[in-house]
């Protein structure tokens, strides 16, 4: 059988490199981890729930920054400039993972947290601000468990070309989850959010100094290399 394929173009297709794959330099700074939580509530326990990941994310040696999503405005509603859309901008492009955390609402994603999302582009000029960065993703619910909004985030992550991690959390009740003082209360649920917090770094360690090769890809590869032909080929017109 030959092993001709005429559909490659060789010139783009690349052979694995290991030594970029497995042997990369390897940062020494911590994890940097953004959060968002999908709720304006005064006492909001997307954003509690996000406030406990931080703390465990801290204790695993992360740092940590969170978006307070009051002012922002809806998508279309206002320019790109606006001043919390500019904030969040810089906080996606500063971090190398992400938590995602929404209460469920009507069996969905709350709309803070899809606006939030909304105003997370895929590309800032040359620079793609969420590819190949880690997510985990989080819900809380007023009643029984459900998963709707993490499965909604979990799609959201891989159309936004997050590596989103296999582990998540889900909170029912979550009204009767934290005490007085805001803290979440020992439980299996505030165990499941140590083991995402644990994944989350680990997965982040492993991939922030791999990302640019993890993205590197056959298509884009032949595409920009087809448009510096086309724009050589016009400069010498």
């Amino acid at each position: 059988m030959s092993d001709t394929m005429p559909q490659l173009d060789e010139t783009a297709f690349h052979p694995i490199d290991r030594a970029k794959l497995l042997e990369p330099a390897l940062s020494s700074h911590p994890p940097r981890i953004l959060l968002l939580y999908g709720s304006l509530r005064q006492r909001s326990f997307s954003r509690l729930l996000t406030e406990e990941a931080a703390r465990i994310l801290a204790r695993f040696g992360a740092e940590t920054r969170s978006f307070d999503p009051h002012g922002l405005p809806l998508v279309d509603d206002a320019w790109p400039d606006h001043p919390k859309v500019g904030e969040l901008h810089e906080l996606v492009t500063w971090c190398e993972g992400m938590v995602w955390c929404s209460p469920e609402r009507h069996g969905a994603m709350t709309g803070v947290m899809k606006t939030q999302i909304d105003w997370i582009p895929l590309s800032l000029g040359a620079v793609r601000p969420t590819q190949g960065k880690t997510l985990a993703v989080m819900q809380v619910s007023g009643g029984s468990q459900s998963f709707n909004a993490v499965n909604q985030l979990r799609v959201l992550g891989r159309w936004m070309r997050l590596i989103t991690i296999p582990n998540q959390s889900s909170v029912p009740k979550a009204f009767a989850e934290f005490d007085d003082a805001d803290r979440m209360k020992p439980s299996p649920y505030y165990d499941r959010v140590v083991d995402v917090m644990e994944e989350l770094v680990k997965f982040t360690l492993l991939t922030r100094d791999r990302t640019e090769y993890l993205v590197d890809r056959y298509s884009e590869r032949k595409e920009n290399a087809e448009e510096l032909s086309k724009r050589v080929n016009q400069r010498s017109l």
